[in-house]
């Protein structure tokens, strides 16, 4: 039986006809019903086409949404398609930053730094530093602007009230532009209350604006301008891969300064905001911040994607947001069903994607080089500068492949290296590579890393190591002002710039320079400045410009020819512009200084080689102290350190690793020696007792590697200490330790022990090192002194075991108690010489001319106490000539050259109670051509002590 035979049938083809038909008929009626269908068709289509043209012809509905707020979204259309262009200088009536009132001032009788090279020099000419010079002038500043720049603006064509400022012949530049400053963000002293520098909730945050964090009582913001910067790019940190929005800044505040208000919106430089500002970070940071198992980024893979991911979101929403303006404006507003597309989250970014905004970003390595340079291209912006960038001077291809035709900048340190992994391949001489290769160099703080007061000093030292003049001085005025898009507004003293000038009291590249009026919108920042006298000699010249020296010439007999001074020990100092004298070296010691001929004609005789100086200087080669030579290579990587330890006493020697990349560098810049002491909890703090030894050797087990096994005796004593503990007990717990060690008479059973070390500083055998920058720190260590010896008074008061030795190291405050310290015999190393008072317990530090009348070292040396210079980090080594330079040139006249070499050589072993032998029976020695305290000289050769010379021609 059919399974389907009770279903009906699938076609009506198959139902039987209708009874009373026959078969034409239904036929026939088929007909009829399919024309009746076509017509019903064709009258259902005729209704649409009525109806659709009737919905076209009708009146709109309105839209549900505010008219006001569609067309307030419309104009930002508008916006979006507008590239901002740098704001022009010249034809302005006043500055908008200039406040009514303000009287007009001449500046009379300036040696001029306009920040171009004269009309009609060729391109090439300009490269090759022809047609740079300093002009004689006057500078007539009114209304915020400089308004006339000529050889002699007569008075009598200017306002009744116009200010005269005799400049006397001194050099007058723009003001100082650094485009890498956290100042008001880390304000200083460093309190957690007040550090807003990265917002580390997230690590794509574009939304963070740096002006919402900006404290604009940050006391640096004033100390900073007394360095002559009058300009600043206030970043965000980089904990993150995108940090947020940064503002370009001047430094003036309130009143005081000529202002209305005590804002951050007041500090702006451009008030109209023309350009936007963006911080990226590449590498180590955002690793270390956010990456861990599971959270991104946790490698530079994951950093990769972290920007393409946020730069994809960012130019999605450029979509929506394009399509959104092109249907409002080809149908009107009131077609539409949604306001413009946005989130606050990604507006900045892009802003920074539509070319609105000038992105900076911290980029060290290679690899973080490549990979932004390949973002750019994939999603389409420039790069103003990569910032940091130690090692952009090896890949100046990589640069010039970024998106846009215009290679980013490298916005860089002078020398500041070896402190993390990224910053350990770098070159002193970078600035001058990368401008051989046709690209900008300029030179920043990130202040509070490097004390923004003295920025100008880092573009000195890229003058120093190679970077011809006139770009060393525009890599700090004219080139980051076009950076940030101001460059026709700041950085050259021309008419229709900002009123921003500083008059220097030396040349402005040259140790120590320092500003004796500095001018903001045309108002002078300093009522009463302090002035120091220096005599106005021409510019410092290098005559030479550096030659990278890949390695020295070890040579064990070298003639010298040309020496003008020789400052060894006090007996053995000379000096003579008319009759310099001739040294001989031989067996690596200094054999003869004089006329020498009968020791030169027999060593020429060997085939010796001899160098002829011209300015000749023969001294004492440099110690270094306070820092962690030997003991640390890369200070943020733990492999490569000894590492600290808070708990145990123990002795540097045991610690010390020679033969490293550090100590090379130490060698080749004249610090032949270190005193290092163990690390208590970072940096520049010591626990345990120091090692003296040779940079040049390369293992302690070679005769003479260590010419000190314990030294000195180190506690810190700072801020430092109250990780565990307070300072009454950690001062507390000194002076029981030191009481025990006087008041037990049996020796220590372990001679290697604290017990045992504090014992010899009880017997006046070895000095206690206190690491100390509080004026009050130091005064409870001399109380502390005093008791201890108190104690040690015999039972004859007539007779007294000798004083305690004693020195402090750090010394921010020293000069609060200058006189008691010199009194007590104790002796300070400064590490560093200026401090910036960046914590606490450093806050009263002097900051020098022109805000106060000399800095710690001179407060010291006028008391009578032995003073030395130290380090704060291992990378001040290349510049501790410099450091006892500026002591030497801003020091009124207390020291004499000899003496400042003394503070980087033979007062450290007075301080820390060691013996040095002279310098022409240890080996131990430099010659230059040139002082080796000025920017210039040039280190010719260096006796290590080790029988042997190095020597760089």
């Amino acid at each position: 039986m059919d399974e389907k035979a009770h279903l009906p049938p699938y076609s009506s083809v198959s139902l039987p006809a209708p009874l009373g038909l026959h078969p034409g008929q239904q036929r026939n009626r088929r007909l009829l019903r399919r024309s009746r269908g076509i017509r019903l068709f064709a009258l259902a289509c005729l209704t649409f086409i009525v109806f659709a043209q009737w919905r076209q012809l009708a009146p709109r509905n309105k839209t549900t949404l505010s008219i006001q707020k569609l067309n307030e979204d419309l104009e930002t259309c508008k916006k979006f398609r507008v590239k901002p262009q740098d704001p022009p200088g010249l034809g302005r009536d006043k500055n908008a930053r200039y406040i009514d009132g303000g009287k007009p001032t001449l500046i009379k009788n300036a040696t001029i730094w306009i920040g171009e090279p004269l009309e009609g020099t060729s391109q090439e000419d300009a490269y090759a530093g022809k047609g740079w010079e300093w002009v004689q002038g006057d500078v007539f500043l009114e209304k915020g602007l400089i308004q006339r720049v000529e050889k002699d603006i007569k008075t009598a064509s200017l306002p009744d009230d116009t200010i005269v400022y005799e400049a006397h012949g001194r050099r007058l530049t723009s003001g100082i532009v650094d485009t890498h400053s956290h100042a008001g963000v880390y304000p200083l002293p460093s309190l957690e209350g007040n550090s807003d520098g990265n917002e580390m909730s997230d690590n794509i945050t574009p939304w963070a604006r740096a002006i919402d964090s900006l404290l604009p009582l940050d006391p640096q913001i004033e100390v900073i301008k007394s360095g002559g910067v009058t300009t600043s790019l206030i970043l965000p940190g980089s904990g993150n891969n995108i940090g947020g929005e940064a503002y370009v800044i001047k430094h003036a505040v309130g009143k005081p300064d000529g202002r209305k208000e005590i804002s951050a919106v007041d500090l702006l430089a451009d008030p109209d905001r023309n350009w936007r500002y963006m911080k990226m970070a590449c590498g180590e940071n955002a690793k270390r911040v956010h990456g861990r198992v599971g959270n991104r980024p946790f490698s530079r893979m994951g950093e990769s994607y972290e920007f393409r991911h946020a730069f994809e979101q960012a130019r999605d929403l450029i979509q929506k947001q394009d399509d959104w303006c092109a249907k409002a404006e080809s149908q009107g507003v009131e077609s539409l069903d949604e306001y413009l597309p946005g989130e606050i989250a990604w507006e900045a970014l892009t802003a920074a994607l539509r070319g609105q905004v000038h992105i900076n970003t911290h980029c060290y390595t290679i690899p973080d080089l490549e990979a932004m340079v390949d973002h750019t291209n994939e999603f389409k912006f420039p790069v103003r500068a990569f910032h940091h960038a130690h090692q952009t001077y090896l890949v100046p291809e990589i640069l010039k492949r970024t998106w846009g035709g215009r290679p980013p900048a490298s916005a860089f340190f002078a020398d500041n290296m070896f402190y993390k992994t990224e910053a350990y391949i770098g070159s002193e001489y970078a600035g001058k590579i990368l401008h051989e290769n046709n690209l900008t160099v300029v030179y920043v703080s990130d202040n509070p890393v490097i004390n923004a007061q003295h920025v100008l000093f880092e573009a000195a030292k890229a003058y120093h190591y190679g970077l011809p003049y006139h770009v060393a001085l525009a890599s700090v005025t004219s080139a980051p002002a076009e950076l940030l898009g101001l460059g026709k507004r700041l950085g050259k003293v021309k008419p229709g710039f900002d009123a921003d000038v500083a008059v220097w009291d030396s040349d402005p590249l040259s140790v120590g320079a320092t500003p004796v009026q500095v001018w903001i919108d045309g108002t002078a920042q300093f009522e009463d400045p302090i002035e120091l006298m220096k005599s106005q000699k021409a510019a410092v010249s290098v005559e030479k410009p550096a030659e990278i020296v890949e390695g020295p010439s070890k040579l064990d007999t070298v003639l010298f020819t040309g020496v003008k001074k020789v400052f060894l020990e006090d007996e053995k100092t000379y000096e003579s512009q008319d009759k310099p004298v001739n040294a001989v070296v031989h067996n690596g010691k200094i054999s003869c200084i004089g006329a020498c001929e009968r020791e030169f004609q027999a060593v020429a005789a060997t085939g010796a080689k001899t160098i002829a100086l011209k300015n000749g200087y023969l001294t004492r080669s440099f110690t270094a102290v306070g820092g962690t030579l030997g003991l640390s290579e890369i200070d943020a990587e733990d492999a490569t350190n000894n590492g600290p330890n808070p708990l145990i006493f123990s002795r540097a020697i045991d610690g010390l690793a020679l033969d490293s990349k550090k100590l090379h560098v130490a060698s080749r810049y004249g610090v032949t020696r270190a005193v290092s002491a163990p690390v208590f909890v970072g940096g520049a703090t010591h626990f345990g007792t120091s090692v003296g030894f040779l940079t040049s050797a390369l293992t302690t087990l070679e005769e003479g590697a260590v010419f000190a096994p314990d030294l000195a005796v180190h506690y810190t004593l700072d801020l430092n200490v109250r990780g565990s503990t307070s300072y009454s007990a950690a001062f507390g717990g000194l002076r029981n330790k030191l009481l025990t060690a006087a008041t037990t008479p049996e020796p220590a059973s372990n001679p290697f022990s604290e017990a045992a070390y504090l014992k010899k500083v009880i017997s006046g055998e070895q000095v206690l090192a206190l690491t100390i920058n509080s004026a009050d720190g130091i005064a409870t260590a001399l109380r502390i002194k005093s008791e201890i010896e108190g104690v040690l008074t015999t039972a004859d008061s007539s007779k007294r075991v000798g004083g305690l030795k004693l020195a402090i190291i750090g010394g921010a405050e020293a000069h609060l108690l200058a006189k008691e310290l010199g009194e007590a015999g104790v002796g300070v190393i400064l590490s560093p010489l200026q401090a910036k008072g960046e914590s606490w317990d450093s806050r009263r530090a002097l900051t020098g001319a022109p805000l106060t009348n000399g800095t710690t070292i001179d407060a010291l040396v006028d008391a009578g106490v032995v003073a030395a210079i130290g380090l704060q980090e291992d990378w001040e080594l290349r510049d501790l000539g410099f450091a006892a330079g500026t002591a030497f040139k801003n020091g009124g006249g207390r020291l004499n050259e000899k003496e400042a070499i003394d503070l980087v050589s033979s007062n450290i072993y007075k301080i820390l109670g060691a013996d040095e032998k002279s310098a022409k029976d240890s080996g131990h020695f430099m010659v230059t051509e040139g002082s080796p305290l000025e920017i210039g000289s040039r280190i010719k050769a260096v006796g290590h002590g080790r029988g042997d010379v190095s020597v760089f021609i």
